[in-house]
């Protein structure tokens, strides 16, 4: 024990000369330049490997804008991106198109898929463009079909039936786990956090993942969802019949715009409030039947009996 007392003070003794002398060593040795932390390298993903998937370009984006593939409006005001665009195809069928975006400067750690609208069809380049410039890598997909105009959207459901099953959850699920394996390898290490953003239709797409996918967000903001799809669409076509059942019924702007002021008209301060909001329309008592065109009397004053 004696000599373990002697031995302590001596082992201090020796720190305290050696720090010291490496000190004077330093003065007189300039100490090497530290090798700065490399700037990943975006072009590099082209040659990624996913599964079922083809990367199609991957490329800084530094100018502040990015006009999107097929339009012609820029959109601006971007902080500098790598930006990677890819296919994947997990049956014969499918052809879901997606882009991941990823911050090249001040990255929050974090990853955001974001939501569509409609029957889709198209990336949402709009929402990736708001979460970018919140610091986040973020993806979205077409939902693995192109949009169609008018009557043709959901064409597509009919004639191939696997886009259907894309759409439905498969596109969102595929391209959150390429999107987040694309941020890893970017950056070298995995998201903190992975989020999905969407409203509407974006809704259930985020009721879909948490219900199908739970692992692959952490949180899920689903706005306004178009909840229960094969309802709501019945429901949609069951109101469209409704009004084409008699052409006579047809309500044209007109029509529909003296409805709207007579209804406010006879409803609207019935809350006490004047607003041009009819606050419970169950205790709204307006009845059509009072438009219905009198004698000689012509549209757009009044309705025909059919309208009414």
């Amino acid at each position: 024990m004696r000599s373990l007392n002697v031995v302590r003070p001596l082992v201090g003794v020796l720190l305290i000369l050696v720090s010291g002398l490496g000190g004077r060593l330093g003065a007189q040795t300039p100490s090497p330049t530290p090798t700065p932390t490399p700037t990943p390298s975006c072009e590099r993903l082209i040659a990624q490997s996913l599964p079922e998937t083809t990367i199609v370009a991957a490329e800084p984006v530094t100018g502040g804008s990015f006009t999107p593939p097929g339009s012609s409006n820029a959109m601006t005001g971007l902080p500098p991106f790598c930006r990677v665009a890819g296919v994947i195809a997990p049956t014969r069928e499918s052809h879901i198109l997606f882009e991941v975006w990823m911050p090249l400067e001040k990255w929050n750690g974090k990853f955001a898929g974001v939501g569509n609208g409609g029957w889709a069809g198209n990336i949402s380049f709009g929402a990736m463009a708001d979460q970018l410039r919140r610091g986040y890598a973020t993806a979205s997909t077409n939902t693995g079909h192109e949009a169609a105009p008018g009557l043709d959207m959901a064409r597509f459901a009919l004639e191939k039936p696997e886009q259907l099953i894309d759409f439905a959850y498969r596109s969102h699920h595929e391209t959150a786990v390429k999107a987040r394996s694309l941020v890893q390898e970017f950056y070298g290490r995995p998201a903190e956090r992975a989020y999905f953003i969407g409203c509407s239709s974006g809704g259930y797409e985020g009721l879909m993942a948490a219900q199908r996918f739970p692992s692959d967000y952490d949180g899920i903001v689903a706005g306004a969802p178009a909840n229960n799809w094969t309802r709501l669409m019945a429901g949609d076509l069951d109101g469209v019949l409704a009004v084409l059942n008699d052409p006579a019924s047809h309500l044209p702007p007109p029509a529909l715009g003296l409805l709207h002021r007579k209804a406010l008209a006879a409803c609207d301060d019935r809350d006490g409030v004047a607003d041009g909001v009819i606050e419970d329309p169950r205790r709204c008592p307006f009845d059509p039947g009072t438009l219905v065109c009198a004698g000689d009397q012509q549209s757009p004053t009044c309705l025909t009996k059919p309208q009414a």
